[in-house]
Protein backbone atom coordinates (compact mmCIF):
# COMPACT_ATOMS: atom_id res chain seq x y z
CA UNK A 1 0.00 0.00 0.00
CA UNK A 2 1.16 3.45 -0.65
CA UNK A 3 3.07 5.22 2.33
CA UNK A 4 2.80 9.40 1.69
CA UNK A 5 5.73 9.52 4.46
CA UNK A 6 7.71 7.79 2.01
CA UNK A 7 7.22 10.74 -0.73
CA UNK A 8 8.83 13.96 -1.53
CA UNK A 9 7.32 17.39 -2.21
CA UNK A 10 8.19 16.82 -6.31
CA UNK A 11 5.60 13.84 -6.19
CA UNK A 12 2.70 16.15 -3.95
CA UNK A 13 3.53 19.05 -6.32
CA UNK A 14 2.33 16.59 -9.24
CA UNK A 15 -0.60 15.57 -7.32
CA UNK A 16 -1.62 19.26 -6.67
CA UNK A 17 -0.96 20.57 -10.61
CA UNK A 18 -3.31 17.41 -11.27
CA UNK A 19 -6.09 18.71 -8.77
CA UNK A 20 -5.30 22.71 -9.94
CA UNK A 21 -6.51 21.51 -13.31
CA UNK A 22 -8.91 19.34 -12.74
CA UNK A 23 -10.76 22.35 -10.82
CA UNK A 24 -10.32 24.80 -13.45
CA UNK A 25 -11.87 22.35 -16.23
CA UNK A 26 -15.13 21.62 -13.60
CA UNK A 27 -15.15 25.61 -13.46
CA UNK A 28 -15.49 25.39 -16.85
CA UNK A 29 -18.15 22.70 -17.01
CA UNK A 30 -20.46 24.61 -14.00
CA UNK A 31 -20.07 28.18 -16.52
CA UNK A 32 -21.11 26.45 -19.94
CA UNK A 33 -24.03 24.66 -17.39
CA UNK A 34 -25.59 27.70 -16.45
CA UNK A 35 -24.38 30.34 -19.23
CA UNK A 36 -22.53 32.61 -17.08
CA UNK A 37 -18.99 33.21 -15.81
CA UNK A 38 -18.13 31.39 -13.20
CA UNK A 39 -15.42 32.77 -11.34
CA UNK A 40 -13.27 30.33 -8.89
CA UNK A 41 -10.36 31.28 -6.68
CA UNK A 42 -7.32 29.51 -6.85
CA UNK A 43 -7.88 25.50 -5.40
CA UNK A 44 -6.11 24.35 -2.35
CA UNK A 45 -5.04 21.05 -2.83
CA UNK A 46 -3.82 18.41 -0.27
CA UNK A 47 -3.03 15.16 0.36
CA UNK A 48 -5.16 14.05 3.66
CA UNK A 49 -5.52 10.80 5.51
CA UNK A 50 -9.36 9.18 5.36
CA UNK A 51 -9.63 9.76 8.71
CA UNK A 52 -9.36 13.85 8.03
CA UNK A 53 -11.89 14.04 5.33
CA UNK A 54 -14.75 14.86 7.75
CA UNK A 55 -12.50 17.52 9.26
CA UNK A 56 -12.80 19.73 5.88
CA UNK A 57 -16.68 19.86 5.25
CA UNK A 58 -17.53 20.41 9.32
CA UNK A 59 -16.87 17.78 11.20
CA UNK A 60 -18.69 13.80 10.98
CA UNK A 61 -21.97 15.67 12.02
CA UNK A 62 -22.07 18.48 9.29
CA UNK A 63 -25.16 17.94 6.95
CA UNK A 64 -23.49 17.85 3.63
CA UNK A 65 -25.00 17.48 -0.15
CA UNK A 66 -22.55 14.38 -1.80
CA UNK A 67 -22.20 12.95 -5.04
CA UNK A 68 -20.15 10.25 -5.07
CA UNK A 69 -19.16 7.58 -7.35
CA UNK A 70 -16.53 4.70 -8.23
CA UNK A 71 -13.47 5.60 -10.42
CA UNK A 72 -13.07 1.59 -12.23
CA UNK A 73 -10.34 1.00 -14.86
CA UNK A 74 -6.15 1.33 -14.74
CA UNK A 75 -6.72 3.92 -11.24
CA UNK A 76 -9.47 2.58 -9.72
CA UNK A 77 -10.56 4.68 -6.36
CA UNK A 78 -14.10 6.54 -4.98
CA UNK A 79 -15.06 10.15 -5.98
CA UNK A 80 -17.17 12.72 -3.64
CA UNK A 81 -18.10 16.00 -4.60
CA UNK A 82 -19.08 17.53 -1.33
CA UNK A 83 -20.92 20.89 -0.27
CA UNK A 84 -22.69 22.29 2.32
CA UNK A 85 -26.77 23.02 2.46
CA UNK A 86 -25.86 27.04 2.19
CA UNK A 87 -23.86 26.28 -0.45
CA UNK A 88 -26.00 24.09 -2.54
CA UNK A 89 -28.86 26.46 -2.43
CA UNK A 90 -26.20 29.10 -3.22
CA UNK A 91 -25.48 27.25 -6.32
CA UNK A 92 -29.36 26.18 -7.32
CA UNK A 93 -29.70 29.97 -6.95
CA UNK A 94 -27.17 30.24 -10.03
CA UNK A 95 -28.35 27.78 -11.55
CA UNK A 96 -32.52 27.61 -11.32
CA UNK A 97 -32.53 31.48 -10.46
CA UNK A 98 -35.04 30.67 -7.80
CA UNK A 99 -35.44 31.30 -3.84
CA UNK A 100 -34.97 27.47 -2.49
CA UNK A 101 -36.45 26.50 0.71
CA UNK A 102 -34.70 26.62 3.86
CA UNK A 103 -35.64 23.61 5.37
CA UNK A 104 -33.31 20.43 5.91
CA UNK A 105 -34.55 18.27 2.85
CA UNK A 106 -34.76 19.60 -0.63
CA UNK A 107 -37.57 19.13 -3.70
CA UNK A 108 -37.32 16.32 -6.52
CA UNK A 109 -36.40 18.86 -8.47
CA UNK A 110 -33.45 20.70 -6.38
CA UNK A 111 -31.99 17.24 -5.52
CA UNK A 112 -32.20 16.43 -9.10
CA UNK A 113 -29.85 19.64 -10.00
CA UNK A 114 -28.37 19.28 -7.64
CA UNK A 115 -27.33 15.58 -8.81
CA UNK A 116 -26.63 16.90 -12.44
CA UNK A 117 -24.25 19.46 -11.23
CA UNK A 118 -22.09 16.93 -9.20
CA UNK A 119 -22.06 14.53 -12.18
CA UNK A 120 -21.00 17.36 -14.69
CA UNK A 121 -18.25 18.33 -11.75
CA UNK A 122 -16.92 15.36 -11.05
CA UNK A 123 -17.00 13.48 -14.81
CA UNK A 124 -14.92 17.39 -15.75
CA UNK A 125 -12.65 16.42 -13.58
CA UNK A 126 -12.33 12.98 -13.79
CA UNK A 127 -11.56 13.38 -17.55
CA UNK A 128 -8.90 16.39 -17.10
CA UNK A 129 -6.94 13.75 -14.81
CA UNK A 130 -7.37 10.80 -17.79
CA UNK A 131 -6.25 13.09 -20.17
CA UNK A 132 -3.27 14.35 -18.22
CA UNK A 133 -2.54 10.77 -16.97
CA UNK A 134 -3.31 9.01 -19.94
CA UNK A 135 -4.79 6.46 -17.76
CA UNK A 136 -8.11 5.14 -18.93
CA UNK A 137 -10.80 6.21 -15.59
CA UNK A 138 -14.23 5.41 -16.23
CA UNK A 139 -16.65 6.96 -13.66
CA UNK A 140 -20.00 4.71 -12.38
CA UNK A 141 -23.33 5.77 -12.17
CA UNK A 142 -23.16 8.62 -9.32
CA UNK A 143 -25.41 8.94 -6.56
CA UNK A 144 -26.47 12.14 -4.32
CA UNK A 145 -26.91 11.80 -0.65
CA UNK A 146 -27.68 14.52 2.29
CA UNK A 147 -26.87 13.68 5.07
CA UNK A 148 -23.97 14.16 8.06
CA UNK A 149 -20.27 13.95 6.36
CA UNK A 150 -19.85 10.67 8.70
CA UNK A 151 -22.69 8.62 7.82
CA UNK A 152 -22.32 10.01 3.99
CA UNK A 153 -18.56 9.40 3.74
CA UNK A 154 -19.31 5.60 5.33
CA UNK A 155 -22.10 4.78 3.23
CA UNK A 156 -20.52 5.69 -0.02
CA UNK A 157 -17.18 4.04 1.02
CA UNK A 158 -19.53 0.60 1.41
CA UNK A 159 -21.36 0.99 -1.77
CA UNK A 160 -18.46 1.75 -4.08
CA UNK A 161 -16.06 -0.74 -2.67
CA UNK A 162 -12.43 -0.67 -0.55
CA UNK A 163 -10.67 2.58 -0.79
CA UNK A 164 -6.99 3.36 0.75
CA UNK A 165 -5.94 5.33 3.70
CA UNK A 166 -4.86 8.47 1.59
CA UNK A 167 -7.12 11.69 -0.54
CA UNK A 168 -6.40 14.07 -2.64
CA UNK A 169 -8.96 16.64 -1.65
CA UNK A 170 -9.00 19.74 -3.43
CA UNK A 171 -11.14 22.81 -1.90
CA UNK A 172 -12.29 25.79 -3.98
CA UNK A 173 -14.52 28.26 -4.14
CA UNK A 174 -17.17 29.30 -6.93
CA UNK A 175 -18.93 32.66 -7.32
CA UNK A 176 -18.57 35.52 -4.52
CA UNK A 177 -20.37 37.70 -2.08
CA UNK A 178 -23.56 36.07 -1.10
CA UNK A 179 -23.80 33.46 -3.44
CA UNK A 180 -20.00 31.99 -2.59
CA UNK A 181 -20.04 27.83 -3.47
CA UNK A 182 -17.60 26.00 -1.15
CA UNK A 183 -17.09 23.06 -3.29
CA UNK A 184 -14.49 20.18 -2.42
CA UNK A 185 -13.64 17.22 -4.58
CA UNK A 186 -12.02 13.92 -2.96
CA UNK A 187 -10.11 11.72 -4.50
CA UNK A 188 -10.09 8.49 -2.61
CA UNK A 189 -7.92 5.79 -4.60
CA UNK A 190 -7.63 2.13 -4.15
CA UNK A 191 -4.14 0.73 -2.39
CA UNK A 192 -1.40 1.40 -4.97
CA UNK A 193 -3.43 3.44 -7.40
CA UNK A 194 -1.39 6.76 -6.56
CA UNK A 195 1.52 5.04 -7.38
CA UNK A 196 0.10 3.92 -10.64
CA UNK A 197 -0.50 7.80 -11.45
CA UNK A 198 2.92 8.75 -10.76
CA UNK A 199 4.02 5.76 -13.02
CA UNK A 200 1.72 6.87 -15.73
CA UNK A 201 3.52 10.63 -15.40
CA UNK A 202 7.38 9.50 -15.31
CA UNK A 203 7.39 10.37 -11.79
CA UNK A 204 10.25 9.06 -9.39
CA UNK A 205 8.88 7.15 -6.55
CA UNK A 206 11.38 7.60 -3.80
CA UNK A 207 11.19 10.95 -2.94
CA UNK A 208 14.62 12.21 -3.95
CA UNK A 209 13.76 13.60 -7.37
Amino acid sequence: MTNFSNYGDFQLDVLREIGNIGAGHAATALSKLIQKEVDMKVPQVKVISFDEIADFVGGMEAVVVTVFLRVEGDCPGSMFFIVDLQSARNLLKELLGMEVSDDYGLTDMEASALHEIGNILIGSYLSSLADFTRLNLQPSVPALAIDMAGAVLSYGLIELGRSGDFALTINTSFFEGNNQVKGHFFLIPDPDSFEKLFISLGVPLDGNY
